[in-house]
Formats: C-alpha cells, sequence, structure tokens
C-alpha cells in the first residue's frame, strides 16, 4: 500500500462483451474480458490462469464474480473474488461482499458489503499482515480487517498520507 510498487496489470484482452449485448448464463474464460454490456449469471477465470476482468462503466454483472485480477467501473450486484487484485473505480458500484488479495479503491467508489482480505504468502508462512508489508514497524497498530472499523478521520488520513507519497 504505501510505498509498495503496483505490478501492473495485463492489458490483453481476448473477448469483448459489447454494449449492446445481454448474456444469460455463466462464463468462463482465460486471458482478458473486457465487459461493457450485461451478464445474468456468474464470470469466472479458468483455473491456473492470471486472467483480469475489465467492467466498463456500462458493465454489469448480476451474479458473482471470481478471478484473478479485477478492474470494476460498473455494476456488480453479487460477491467479488479477486485472488490477486482488485481495482475498484470511482463509478463502480459493487453489491456484495469483496474478497481481494490487493485492493485499490478510487474516491466515489460504493461497495456494499463487507470488505474482505484473502490469505496472503506471509499470512500462511506464520507472519501477521503487519508484519509482512514492514517487519520494522512493531510500533504501528494492526489495522482492523473490517473497514467498519476505521473511524473517517483515520480513513481521510491514510488517503492524505498516500497522495502526499509518505
Amino acid at each position: 500500500m504505501f510505498g509498495r510498487k503496483k505490478t501492473p496489470l495485463s492489458s490483453r484482452i481476448d473477448t469483448l462483451i459489447a454494449r449492446s449485448a445481454r448474456l444469460q448464463g455463466d462464463i468462463e474464460f482465460t486471458g482478458g474480458l473486457h465487459l461493457e454490456g450485461h451478464v445474468i449469471g456468474n464470470v469466472r477465470a479458468a483455473a491456473g490462469e492470471g486472467a483480469t476482468l475489465w467492467i466498463s462503466e456500462q458493465g454489469i454483472v448480476e451474479g458473482a464474480v471470481d478471478v484473478p485480477n479485477l478492474v470494476v467501473n460498473g455494476v456488480v450486484n453479487g460477491d467479488v473474488h479477486g485472488r490477486e487484485r482488485v481495482v475498484i473505480g470511482a463509478t463502480a458500484r459493487i453489491h456484495g461482499n469483496v474478497h481481494y488479495g490487493t485492493i485499490e479503491m478510487a474516491l466515489g467508489a460504493q461497495v456494499s458489503g463487507k470488505l474482505i482480505p484473502t490469505a496472503t504468502k506471509a499470512q500462511s508462512t506464520g507472519r501477521g499482515a503487519a508484519e509482512a508489508v514492514d517487519a520494522s514497524s512493531s510500533q504501528r497498530p494492526a489495522a482492523p480487517h473490517d473497514a467498519a472499523e476505521l473511524p473517517p478521520a483515520a480513513v481521510d488520513a491514510l488517503f492524505d498520507a498516500r497522495r502526499s507519497g509518505t
């Protein structure tokens, strides 16, 4: 989060669901899927793939999403599982829980549900998340796992620190 370099998402698009398309049923894909239409069903990436799903501002998914990488600018009515990275844009509206490896959220994004971190490599080796970020930061209190536990002033301070690069 602070001082870590972002891993760039693949910009490869193998499949495009156009704005005028309306699909009913589950979708399983590999590579990159760009969604501008309306999907009534679950969207998931095939196992073992570093797939990326982009949901544009006009895109709507009515069902669960389970992918390694996700960029949301549209609407998701269902739970989201972004095993590696979830990027929630300013125009995104998610009505469901968000399970994430790494998360990035823009000001204006709306999530009606819980933000739930998934187990990281550091957590599976027995080290806590705070230790994994910076072993020398033992004076810092551990971050709560539920975003609702953070007071608004603390959230503002985190955003200000991120913008200033500290």
